[in-house]
């Protein structure tokens, strides 16, 4: 008891603090997500995400070289593809020759070392805007789930080291792990997008990749009948437990630090590792509010990236990865 006990005796110097201290974010820890679109010699920034940018293929492969040198082993790839290529199937999805799978080949060809984990849904696919197939005003689950397969096979054969399935249709991680060891990739890992939120957060992402949902009749205005009510908590550890019965290998939590409680609880249940989306929302505000001057950039960075690691994550997913690797001096 105090006086006997002063908690500050280990807040006393930078020191002591940093010997002490319980959570560290490390370059280890980072998944860079990455946006692709056709062309050459495209490094186009997002208006709404300063100093982000989409990549064509000549300048995705640059990327990745500087990415590894800085000490970043792992990328999330998304692709923005021409309207005319858009349907009701994503059937572009499943084009061997499609931007996806050479964007995955461009990585690996430039540095093989690099683990490729690819978006599976169909929005950036859908001239719907729908991570499924639209039919009647609803979005079709089971017929979804065929196609997902089929996408990640072709991920796989192009190279992909992990899949990631953000689409929330029910059992879409049993069909494509199924799918995934008939093709014989029984090594080509799953991260599922388990306990993802119909966020207001995700506006940015939707800019960068021209996948917001449609507004015309007879299409649903927007993804809460596939994504999760942000209201709800125990639901999100039923979907996690259920696709790490279908095979998940990683599960994530998206967005971030409005569902560190989610993080915390999912943490105290499973024991596969967990990953946070730091999501494009977030990044926007930080971004917006530094420009401002009314928040320290970079202190308030290192903050949130930390409660987001405290929380529970395994692997963080984060537009931030080089801003806090130039922090690291």
């Amino acid at each position: 008891m105090y006086p006997l006990i002063r908690n500050r005796r280990l807040r006393a110097s930078e020191s002591i603090r940093r010997l002490v201290r319980e959570t560290l974010v490390t370059p280890d820890d980072f998944l860079v997500p990455l946006f692709v679109v056709e062309g050459k010699g495209i490094k186009e920034e997002i208006a709404s995400m300063p100093n982000y940018f989409r990549l064509s293929l000549d300048n995705l492969e640059k990327e990745v070289k500087e990415l590894w040198k800085m000490g970043l082993c792992s990328v999330l790839l998304f692709v923005k593809v021409d309207e005319k290529l858009k349907d009701n199937k994503g059937t572009e999805a499943i084009n061997p020759n499609g931007l996806m799978q050479r964007a995955i080949k461009t990585v690996k060809n430039a540095c093989p070392q690099m683990l490729v984990m690819t978006d599976v849904a169909l929005d950036p696919f859908s001239s719907y805007g729908h991570d499924g197939i639209v039919a009647e005003g609803q979005i079709l689950n089971d017929e979804t789930a065929e196609i997902l397969a089929e996408m990640s096979v072709s991920h796989a054969q192009a190279g992909a080291d992990f899949v990631a399935p953000s689409d929330m249709m029910d059992g879409r991680i049993l069909t494509i792990r199924e799918a995934l060891e008939d093709e014989g990739f029984q090594n080509t890992g799953i991260m599922s997008y388990s306990a993802k939120y119909a966020s207001a957060y995700y506006g940015p992402f939707r800019d960068a990749l021209d996948s917001a949902p449609v507004d015309i009749a007879n299409v649903p205005k927007d993804k809460k009948t596939y994504q999760m009510d942000f209201a709800n908590r125990l639901e999100a550890i039923r979907e996690t437990q259920m696709d790490i019965d279908e095979g998940a290998d990683i599960v994530m939590v998206k967005p971030g630090l409005p569902y560190l409680d989610i993080v915390r609880d999912i943490k105290n249940e499973v024991d596969v590792p967990i990953a946070v989306y730091q999501v494009s929302g977030e990044y926007a505000m930080l971004k917006a509010a530094a420009e401002k001057g009314w928040l320290d950039h970079d202190a308030v960075m290192l903050e949130q990236l930390t409660a987001i690691k405290r929380a529970g994550a395994s692997i963080i997913a984060s537009y931030f990865a080089k801003d806090f690797i130039r922090t690291l001096g």
